[in-house]
């Protein structure tokens, strides 16, 4: 199919979907709208790239028309046009066919994301606190909402675990490669030797998980209401509002305190657990139907090492696309966008590199 017979083919798809998006049925089903307008959303950066090519093509032809005519002056003008248009021509094709790449189905969900301290004790702790503030940071500036759905302090700071709910526009899209052990080199403020401590914090992103996305059972459920402990202020020791709740079929275990209201507590823990059980879905079907899509950068492994920041050298690195940033201090706080943006190149340039030997 010619670049124009697809354009013709994608505004034809364009003009069915406005048509749906005005219908009363469409207008009532939130889901149904937020598939519709994903799907427009595509097909418009599909659309506006074919029309870059066509007239790309056409300028092109043009030129090396005139580049083989009997004018010499015009000749020389367009013989030095045709290697910046081959290049666009070039560049235009790659896009168009990362754009064709068939989006996660979970990439405009939001995400809980559970930050827990790993091996290295209390400094261990300090760091996953300096984790979370990397993300609440970067979220500000993504304009996303950020919610803490559950938390246990350090005694020294920090956190034994922090899991946090973030939701905005393509928050799953930007952080599914954030999953795995972060691992940190740095000298304790404790330590008076000055020797180097390293210690690390794992981060798992889960996708947001709606009620439609998960059935979950009363009967599968127990549900056990305790008096909260550790830090949390005036009064949140006195009534039993901390709420525990088993998945019986699978044994996963949520427990939620950080709310005075026992059934806010409930709440916020059913939101972590139906992520959890999501994923644990979505990764059986995905092994039902392939075997081999286990991504470069995407692969979401919580034991796998996948950052180190080395605090005395001022240096960020990312094991699986080897990036290496000597701007430590930006990164922490906030300036992700960088690193991003190179995890999902290199996982869109591998897709592409296994669709060509498929």
């Amino acid at each position: 199919m010619t670049a124009h017979e697809e354009q013709k083919k994608i505004e034809q798809r364009l003009g069915e979907i406005d048509e749906a998006l005005c219908k009363p049925e469409t207008l009532r089903s939130r889901v149904l709208m937020k598939s519709l307008n994903t799907e427009r959303y595509s097909l418009v950066r599909i659309n506006e790239t074919l029309v870059d090519i066509i007239d790309t093509e056409s300028l092109l032809e043009e030129m090396e028309t005139a580049s083989s005519g009997d004018d010499p002056e015009l000749s020389e003008m367009a013989s030095e046009e045709i290697p910046g248009l081959t290049k666009r021509l070039k560049k235009l094709n790659h896009n168009l066919k990362v754009l064709l790449i068939p989006p996660d189905p979970n990439d405009d969900r939001g995400v809980v994301m559970e930050i827990r301290a790993g091996t290295g004790g209390d400094e261990a702790a300090l760091f996953a606190g300096s984790i979370y503030k990397m993300y609440s940071y970067y979220a500000q500036k993504q304009g996303w909402k950020s919610e803490v759905m559950s938390a246990r302090e350090s005694d020294r700071g920090g956190y034994k675990e922090i899991i946090v709910n973030l939701t905005g526009n393509g928050v799953y899209s930007r952080l599914k490669y954030e999953s795995g052990v972060h691992r940190v080199q740095r000298v304790p403020e404790t330590e008076t030797s000055g020797r180097i401590h390293t210690s690390a914090c794992t981060v798992a992103v889960l996708p947001e998980a709606e009620e439609i996305d998960v059935e979950i059972k009363s009967d599968e459920l127990r549900v056990d209401v305790y008096r909260s402990s550790g830090p949390g202020g005036q009064s949140v020791n006195t009534t039993d509002s901390a709420v525990r709740i088993t998945h019986l079929p699978t044994g996963t275990v949520v427990s939620c305190q950080d709310e005075k209201s026992q059934i806010k507590n409930k709440a916020k823990a059913m939101k972590v657990l139906r992520s959890r059980l999501l994923i644990v879905k979505q990764d059986e079907e995905n092994a039902k139907r392939s075997e081999s899509r286990k991504s470069m950068v995407g692969s979401g492994d919580r034991s796998a090492k996948i950052r180190t920041y080395n605090f005395p050298q001022g240096r960020f690195t990312d094991h699986r696309i080897h990036l290496t940033l000597h701007s430590l201090n930006d990164i922490l706080a906030g300036s992700l966008d960088p690193v991003i943006d190179a995890l999902i190149k290199a996982d869109q340039e591998k897709i592409l590199a296994a669709r060509s030997k498929g």
